[in-house]
């Protein structure tokens, strides 16, 4: 996975591209057809696509909003309330793209052979309001669906890029759903399923290497509207569960290894997580201001430098905790940076972190259990777990009794002025304080001897 998060965007659109043959009679527009084609070959890398992705949608025609089918490059889809745009309003690369509205899907007639990355070009048609849609797969032929990633939302008249890592094996199709907007329409192109980089890097093994869940799923969060207390969201960069009572994250899982550490700067473009569902409240960037509380970071800007779309992302208000000045700034950061010298030093790290409670003292003084006129739970306690390997591979099977582990919990108050090594815990204590099962993904006999240790290095 070190390779296949890192690689470019283009490089996962551009290419397996041989299935869409230029004399084909069957591809109206010939001509742009292959213009549309042969740009994206121009700039292929080495990613492994899938035999007859990227769908451009240039190959067939449906003209009406009727559910129906229509068969494309890539194979047999179906669109229900969607229709092949081709209109001046219509955002598309070439001469076409779907166009869906009110709650309509596009979704695959067949089936392809694993996937781990998909990747859809989206916009709003024309002047039309702002929209949200959901990526869904089927491993059961069209049987049941599950949702993968976040919800997305389409607020550009421009084409923009939504990637979702899903990792998957066996037989999958996959299907969108636009789930709000009312009559609003969007336009979906350059559809994407990649296995992997096809060149140096082989596709990702079951160990999940460097993934943000190698270690389990603290709470078995769901990317399920029904589930808003324990909300999946998968910023690529992080994976977390998110509360909407809250408004914060309930934790936060992520890989730290020496290629995500570069030479970007801090972005500092805190902002509003429009990702959230249709309805949830969107802490802003000011949410924060005069409560006191710092917009504390759970993945730090810092631990992914290696780009500006990785920095930036780490700023978006879900990762976000109302977190004491003194904390923040004091032994927590420390911590961070200490962590990140382990990665300078030659190894690779897997984290998971949270906070918990309610009530903290920050620089006002008092203890506040609410800022942001009651939306935001100031929580009682900051927590996390680090596990820390050797650089190399299989790093699920790597992680035996003697691996280091460091947990902390630090109180959110405004008074630590003191080494970070101060509030080392063990993992156990970690899990009966929140209820989660950390480090899941580990046999059950090795968790049980590093959950119950305490870092002292």
């Amino acid at each position: 996975m070190k390779a296949l998060k890192k690689l470019s965007l283009l490089a996962v659109l551009c290419l397996g591209l041989a299935a869409c043959k230029k004399d084909d009679p069957t591809q109206p527009g010939n001509s742009q057809f292959e213009q549309k084609l042969n740009s994206k070959a121009a700039t292929a890398g080495t990613q492994a696509v899938v035999s007859g992705f990227p769908e451009i949608f240039e190959s067939g025609g449906k003209g009406s909003y009727a559910v129906g089918s229509v068969t494309l490059s890539s194979g047999s889809w179906s669109l229900d309330d969607a229709l092949i745009g081709n209109l001046a309003g219509d955002a598309k690369n070439g001469s076409q793209s779907v166009r869906i509205r009110n709650t309509g899907t596009l979704s695959m007639n067949f089936n392809v052979t694993g996937a781990d990355v998909v990747t859809v070009a989206h916009a709003k048609y024309g002047s039309d309001a702002n929209s949200t849609w959901q990526l869904w797969y089927s491993t059961d032929s069209g049987s049941s669906w599950q949702q993968t990633g976040s919800t997305i939302s389409t607020s550009s008249t421009t084409l923009t890029t939504a990637t979702f890592n899903v990792s998957i094996s066996g037989n999958v199709r996959f299907q969108i759903r636009k789930i709000s907007g009312g009559t609003a329409r969007i336009n979906i192109d350059d559809f994407s399923i990649s296995t992997g980089d096809g060149g140096t890097t082989p596709p990702p093994t079951t160990s999940g290497d460097d993934s943000n869940l190698l270690l389990g799923n603290p709470s078995n969060a769901v990317a399920s509207t029904s589930s808003p207390e324990n909300y999946l969201m998968d910023h690529t960069y992080y994976t977390s569960s998110y509360s909407r009572s809250r408004a914060t994250p309930n934790w936060v899982s992520w890989h730290i290894g020496s290629s995500d550490l570069g030479s970007n700067s801090r972005q500092n473009d805190f902002r509003a997580d429009t990702a959230l569902p249709s309805g949830w409240y969107e802490v802003s960037n000011s949410s924060y201001s005069g409560s006191g509380f710092d917009r504390g970071h759970n993945c730090p800007s810092a631990d992914r430098t290696a780009s500006v779309t990785s920095n930036s992302s780490t700023f978006l208000m879900s990762n976000m905790m109302p977190q004491a000045p003194n904390n923040n700034q004091g032994p927590w950061a420390d911590l961070e940076n200490y962590t990140r010298s382990l990665v300078t030093a030659g190894n690779e790290v897997y984290i998971i972190c949270g906070s918990y409670g309610s009530g903290g003292t920050g620089s006002n003084g008092g203890v506040t259990y609410t800022i942001d006129n009651g939306r935001i739970n100031v929580p009682s306690n900051t927590w996390k777990v680090i596990v820390v390997l050797p650089n190399g591979n299989n790093d699920l099977s790597r992680i035996t009794s003697s691996t280091r582990v460091i947990a902390v919990n630090m109180p959110n108050t405004n008074g630590l002025n003191t080494n970070w090594k101060t509030f080392r815990t063990s993992v156990n204590s970690i899990e009966s304080a929140t209820g989660y099962d950390l480090l899941s993904n580990v046999p059950t006999s090795i968790q049980n001897v590093i959950e119950a240790a305490t870092d002292n290095q």
